[in-house]
């Protein structure tokens, strides 16, 4: 069984293709290769030889979901709060890209007839406005209200319908919400847990900044229960598409993680809390009852074990980095 995994190599990508090799398959994945994600795949997967696929190509597109049985669609241009939504350029540049890809993907899915789809989208989809008052929860039929986070969230709620109009194939669509554990690069397109992680091992004693006042709220989720997600999306998916919230279902302030992380780290250091900068939404919670209901699951990995597995990946990433 030809599985097609887009942006396999990323984060959430070469976990995914552990597990489905684990499983036998014969597993493709569809990735540029940039900012060191071969050496990630190597680490977290196999030594695959890796074959650069720039999906925004549609000929390299094409060719490389020939014959898929399944495609899981994570490739993304994602990143941090900055990253994405620092200016005007930064929000276009975010919605072009993710448009070109997920047209690709999606009409070469329906020329080689791929029966299956699993659709990495994002809490990004679901009304920007709510999002600034805290103890924002939000259930699947929230989207109803388009109002969703900048270019990379109008992106998302463009492929979720492009998925809709897929007659034919039976499609998933994760709704992910803050994911976070071993292999996400600490690097200046970091999001909040590995960002907090790099300031606390690169401080040797004393203050390290934060941004925002700490109140802010997110749903934590790591990565293998991610992963366990999306697979059991795959076995759930149908025609129209099966839309479910990716979370843990709990809100989790930035300031109680950040206090999580400098226990782990058992230094003598301590935050200051900067109250502006690029912080993104207060508050965002998933509501997971769907969830529950449709793959039978709820996430196994509590945020004390995440964390510490994060810091710990990280720690050695930064003390002893990997060889290219």
């Amino acid at each position: 069984m030809k599985t097609v995994v887009t942006g396999g190599a990323g984060f959430i990508g070469c976990h995914l293709v552990r597990r489905l090799l684990d499983q036998g398959r014969e597993v493709v994945v569809a990735d540029d290769f940039s900012r060191g994600d071969a050496r990630r795949l190597r680490e977290f997967s196999v030594d695959l030889d890796p074959r650069p696929v720039d999906l925004r190509d549609y000929h390299q597109t094409h060719e490389v979901i020939a014959g898929a049985q399944s495609v899981f669609h994570l490739a993304a241009r994602v990143g941090s709060v900055e990253f994405l939504h620092g200016t005007d350029r930064a929000e276009l540049v975010a919605l072009q890209t993710n448009l070109v890809i997920d047209a690709n993907v999606f009409r070469a899915c329906l020329e080689h007839n791929v029966p299956t789809v699993v659709y990495a989208s994002s809490v990004s989809v679901y009304p920007i406005a709510p999002q600034q008052s805290m103890g924002a929860v939000f259930a699947e039929d929230d989207a109803a209200s388009v109002d969703p986070e900048g270019g990379y969230g109008w992106a998302k709620l463009m492929g979720e319908i492009q998925l809709r109009w897929m007659t034919g194939i039976r499609s998933g669509i994760a709704r992910l919400f803050s994911v976070y554990g071993e292999g996400e690069e600490p690097d200046e397109t970091s999001h909040v847990v590995p960002a907090i992680i790099r300031k606390v091992i690169l401080t040797p004693r004393g203050d390290f900044p934060v941004w925002g006042d700490g109140t802010q709220t997110r749903d934590f989720l790591h990565v293998a229960d991610a992963v366990e997600a999306l697979i059991r999306l795959e076995s759930a998916a149908a025609f129209p598409p099966v839309v479910v919230n990716i979370g843990s279902g709990a809100a989790v302030s930035v300031r109680e993680v950040v206090d999580k992380i400098v226990q782990i780290s058992g230094k003598d250091v301590r935050p200051v809390f900067l109250g502006s900068g690029h912080v993104g939404p207060r508050s965002r919670t998933a509501d997971i009852t769907r969830m529950k209901t449709i793959l039978h699951w709820q996430p196994r990995v509590n945020l004390d074990d995440g964390l510490r597995r994060t810091y710990t990946w990280i720690e050695e990433r930064l003390v002893q980095p990997l060889q290219p």
